[in-house]
């Protein structure tokens, strides 16, 4: 078998599947939910730009307690574990633990931006894959298994490892996938993602292992990507190139060749 020229790891959240009326429904509802104000997508990418809020609970949790300051309301924001109850019931809508078939909730309603021959190709063309994601690993394990059919897919999942932009689990997924390593003698990794904690993810990554190639890929998130968001859009790409991103990408679609071209040219 011949060694593979390079490896790619994917966020899922807004690169696999779209969550705009899923995971960000859910931050939307559990704000409004505890707080009586119901944030917009802007307010979300804002202080998803801030690069340190991988996790929807907290971020949850820090805009409620934002709009209590700023607005010098009296009440308390609930515990991080009882909004965890809340937003989970709005996401899952039953118990994350059981059967799919039961669950209710807004994780019903995504939309997959990729195919899994997308995953094939990459595979042809000797580029390995895996996954790296803040989604809980129920969560996760739904779209990658039941919805795009990829078995026992290689994943870090929310849990498994600090959160972005911690690289731990990042480095932990490449090491495990890459046959030398990791450092000179090992072919590029790349991380694609929609997130600054994503990008973050990669230049912190380059801190720990300075010797190896890893490449940060970045796309905005699915809400952005329609004709009248086009100036929102180039805003959040400046914001990603700002964080370090070597490449940004305009849709899924063109990836295999942007990653192939991006792999023979190192």
């Amino acid at each position: 078998m011949m060694n593979n020229i390079g490896l790619i790891l994917f966020d899922i959240d807004g690169v696999i599947r779209d969550v705009t009326n899923s995971y960000r429904l859910a931050i939307q509802e559990t704000v409004n939910f505890f707080s009586g104000w119901r944030p917009s997508i802007e307010d979300i990418d804002s202080i998803k730009s801030e690069g340190c809020w991988n996790n929807d609970w907290d971020l949850s949790l820090e805009m409620i307690n934002r709009h209590v300051q700023k607005n010098n309301l009296s009440f308390s924001a609930p515990s991080r574990k009882i909004l965890i109850e809340c937003f989970e019931n709005f996401y899952f809508g039953g118990d994350p633990n059981h059967d799919s078939s039961e669950w209710s909730g807004f994780i019903k309603d995504e939309t997959l931006l990729v195919k899994q021959t997308l995953f094939e190709e990459l595979t042809q063309r000797r580029i390995g894959w895996g996954f790296v994601s803040g989604a809980e690993l129920p969560s996760a394990k739904f779209v990658l298994e039941q919805r795009l059919g990829l078995a026992s897919a290689p994943l870090i999942a929310m849990g498994e490892a600090p959160e972005k932009p911690d690289p731990t689990g990042f480095i932990s997924l490449s090491s495990k996938l890459s046959k030398n390593p990791l450092g000179l003698s090992n072919p590029p990794i790349a991380y694609i993602g929609d997130t600054v904690a994503d990008v973050k993810t990669v230049i912190n990554a380059r801190i720990k292992i300075p010797d190896q190639k890893f490449i940060s890929i970045a796309i905005a998130p699915p809400h952005l990507h329609v004709d009248s968001s086009r100036e929102k859009r180039l805003r959040y790409e400046a914001e990603l190139r700002k964080a370090g991103a070597d490449l940004i990408i305009k849709s899924m679609d063109n990836l295999k060749n942007e990653i192939l071209n991006l792999f023979i040219n190192q």
